[in-house]
């Protein structure tokens, strides 16, 4: 098929016809304009309307946190106010109730101490009593125990001899003293003997010892012996415990026991000799 010549109905034609294509692409356009415009115009306000919603929202939900925050401090101040109060209770009670178990306490010590007192009171007269029954039996018997052992004691027990020294700072009573020409016999006299009693009464005759060797022999009873007197000891009980008796001869201490009204001396072992000061 061959080709139509152009002509100029025909080129005409062809310019008409693209100008009103194009003028319908335009229309087309201007219109997919207008509409994107308005979808946009749309979206924009629905954002506007999410956020003003959304903002909303939130200003309720802080307004809601601040007013639970605040009844929440408030409980909270009310449950401290309450807490303070009752440990404030608590503290008085306690208080209270430690004055009265304190009260009660000192009353029960005080009423506890005066019967002790007066238990010490009645068991130390006791033993007084029996500590003096003691010695006096000890006492009238025992010249003639050591006048059998070679000394020659011809003067009358002393009882309750004591003894102080300012410049020495000492003080001391024997309960017995035996006065030979050139010997003194210190006896102490317990009604149950303990090595501890031992010890003491060792202690003792060397302070006094050392008295005498600084103020010489001033008691009435010793004034006429000479410089040159030999001190000696010795323990007497009613009671005399095996390690008091065992340790008094190590130390070269007779040793008295009482038994009913008889009182001996206490047979002293092979190579004993009785120390003196």
């Amino acid at each position: 098929m061959s080709e139509q010549p152009l002509t100029y109905e025909s080129i005409m034609e062809m310019i008409r016809e693209g100008i009103r294509e194009t003028r319908e692409f335009r229309q087309s356009m201007k219109e997919q304009a207008a509409k994107s415009d308005r979808e946009w115009r749309r979206t924009r306000r629905l954002m506007k309307e999410r956020d003003a919603e959304y903002e909303r929202e939130k200003q309720k939900r802080d307004a809601e946190y601040a007013q639970k925050q605040e009844e929440y401090a408030r409980e909270k101040k009310e449950r401290d106010a309450e807490y303070a109060r009752k440990m404030e209770e608590q503290r008085a009670e306690y208080a209270r109730e430690k004055k009265e178990r304190d009260t009660e306490y000192e009353q029960r010590m005080r009423k506890t101490e005066l019967a002790m007192e007066k238990m010490c009171q009645e068991i130390g007269g006791l033993g007084n009593s029996v500590g003096r029954i003691i010695e006096h039996m000890i006492g009238e018997r025992i010249i003639e125990k050591f006048q059998a052992l070679g000394y020659n004691v011809t003067h009358p027990v002393v009882r309750n001899c004591s003894f102080s020294s300012a410049k020495l700072g000492i003080y001391g009573e024997f309960d017995l003293t035996l006065v030979d020409s050139d010997v003194i016999i210190l006896i102490e006299v317990k009604t149950t003997l303990e090595t501890s009693h031992v010890r003491k009464h060792l202690k003792k005759i060397e302070e006094y010892r050392n008295h005498i060797a600084t103020e010489g022999f001033v008691q009435p009873h010793v004034r006429h012996l000479l410089p040159n007197t030999r001190f000696i000891g010795a323990v007497a009980g009613a009671v005399v415990t095996d390690e008091a008796k065992d340790f008094a001869l190590e130390n070269g201490l007779y040793v008295i026991v009482q038994s009913g009204e008889a009182v001996e001396i206490v047979q002293t072992p092979e190579g004993f000799k009785a120390k003196e000061w």
